[in-house]
């Protein structure tokens, strides 16, 4: 394996830039802060929180349906459930500022674990703050409160590992049960065996060309592990058709994380990643002699993943943190001045201290909490139809007073359902359908994404709005209306009396 150890002397110099080698130390702390001062915009992390609380207190997964009205009971698979758990005791014992932080250290805890990798191996300080920073840049516009941060810091730490460049036997003795518990907090553990078995492939080409390189038993071993660690969860071998059905139901409504980058959804979240590619390119085609051709595999083949479906970036994300770091070796001036090694880690701790007290949680406009706060004193229990985005947020707020009739998990529902669901949103399938079918208590509609349902509701005598803002309609039945205002003027009676 190259080393920069191993790199030939740079004429000596010094810049303006490399004399502000503090500046370097701050990057870490300036991911967290960007970071933390993000809006929570993710609508799946809400059921996903409320199904943690649930296996946090039954000690384990969750193994029948609790949330969706017309699947009850049935078999549920153990997505994430560690990880969902983790999250869920983060919020219960410090809310949503405890959370926010936690989420934040442990996606950039992915980033952070390869670059302190990289420094250990001799990379320069300016290098790998510019990696960090390229690489940052590609993937925040994925970075939201949810597991999938789990997946970015396992993998992070599964390729400082391999940087490292530990003996085979104790990189294999960490990489396994980091493997296994990466499945269970993230099912994405395969984004490892892809990783390790490139690595490994480059080794053993390698190797047969030239005996006297080491044989590359250790990514190997943990390419192996990381298949069979696919199957470590309680689904087991069930997780295949899960993912099968979750990436189908994905693709076939047109979420744009599962789409290529091609598409016009995705062109806006193509430009970091084209931007970043380009650079590291002409870093790499620059000091050709400096690559390892083993890094430079796994980031082309995230690359690949990534632009076939956008959902992989984070992972590329990280990848390209050593392959820059190691072609930009020289950038910002050779004679480096070591910045006090508590500078890094001072300046983190500070972040993450002040930032949550003085900067409070912010949502996106686009998560409907005041329109579902409001219904929430209205006092309605049952099935709560909403858009299937808006599920999660439905789940957190009631359960178990309300369920849902679709939410966030693809994988939950049939193609039928999702083509029913279709249907429902462009006015094929009529109101008295709907509630055939599922007997709402109150409706939670996107004006624009549910037009036609939303119409027929206002046309029927039989439901009331009682909410509307930033898009978002509230709909009850007029009866409970009608009772509640009775039973509130009793109330009054009461008390005037």
């Amino acid at each position: 394996m190259n080393d920069h150890r191993a790199l030939p002397p740079q004429p000596d110099g010094r810049t303006g830039w490399s004399r502000l080698s503090g500046l370097y130390a701050l990057v870490p702390a300036g991911m967290l802060l960007v970071l933390l001062l993000r809006r929570v915009w993710d609508v799946d992390i809400f059921w996903q929180l409320k199904l943690g609380e649930l296996i946090l207190a039954h000690h384990g997964p969750i193994a029948r349906e609790p949330f969706a009205a017309l699947h009850l009971g049935e078999p549920l698979p153990a997505v994430a459930w560690a990880g969902q758990a983790l999250m869920a005791g983060a919020r219960l014992l410090g809310g949503w500022s405890l959370l926010r932080l936690f989420d934040a250290l442990c996606w950039l805890g992915g980033f952070w674990a390869v670059a302190w990798a990289c420094r250990r191996r001799g990379a320069s300080a300016p290098a790998v703050a510019l990696a960090l920073g390229l690489a940052f840049v590609a993937a925040l516009p994925t970075a939201s409160i949810r597991p999938q941060s789990f997946g970015c810091l396992c993998f992070g730490l599964l390729l400082a590992l391999q940087r490292l460049g530990l003996r085979p036997r104790t990189t294999i003795l960490l990489g396994v049960p980091l493997l296994v518990a990466w499945q269970n907090l993230h099912p994405s553990v395969s984004v490892g065996a892809l990783a390790m078995g490139v690595t490994a492939l480059v080794g053993w080409i390698a190797w047969a060309k030239d005996r006297s390189r080491p044989i590359p038993l250790a990514p190997s071993a943990l390419a192996a592990a990381a298949l069979a660690a696919i199957f470590a969860t309680p689904d087991g071998i069930g997780i295949l058709d899960v993912s099968a059905r979750n990436a189908d139901a994905s693709m076939a409504i047109g979420a744009s994380e599962w789409l290529p980058l091609w598409i016009a959804g995705n062109h806006t979240n193509a430009l970091p990643v084209v931007l970043v590619a380009a650079i590291a390119a002409w870093f790499v085609v620059r000091h050709r002699g400096r690559i390892d051709v083993s890094e430079i595999a796994v980031a082309l083949a995230l690359l690949a993943l990534t632009v076939t479906a956008y959902r992989f970036v984070v992972f590329w994300a990280i990848a390209m943190v050593p392959v820059i770091a190691r072609a930009a070796e020289g950038f910002g001036g050779t004679k480096e001045s070591r910045p006090p090694q508590w500078l890094a880690a001072t300046a983190v701790a500070v972040v993450a201290l002040l930032v949550p007290s003085i900067a409070p949680t912010r949502f996106a406009n686009s998560l409907p909490l005041a329109a579902i706060a409001h219904l929430k004193r209205q006092h309605v229990s049952g099935t709560i139809y909403a858009d299937f985005p808006f599920g999660g947020p439905v789940i957190d707020a009631g359960y178990p007073n309300w369920h849902v009739a679709y939410d966030g998990r693809y994988y939950r529902y049939s193609r039928d359902e999702w083509r029913y669901n279709g249907g429902i949103e462009n006015g094929i399938v009529p109101l008295i359908d709907v509630m055939h079918k599922w007997n709402p208590a109150a409706f939670v509609l996107n004006e624009r994404h549910n037009s036609p349902l939303v119409q027929e509701l206002a046309r029927s005598r039989a439901w009331q709005r009682i909410y509307a803002g930033e898009g978002v309609v509230v709909y009850v039945p007029r009866i409970i209306r009608r009772a509640s205002r009775t039973l509130h003027e009793g109330r009054r009676g009461v008390d005037k009396r």
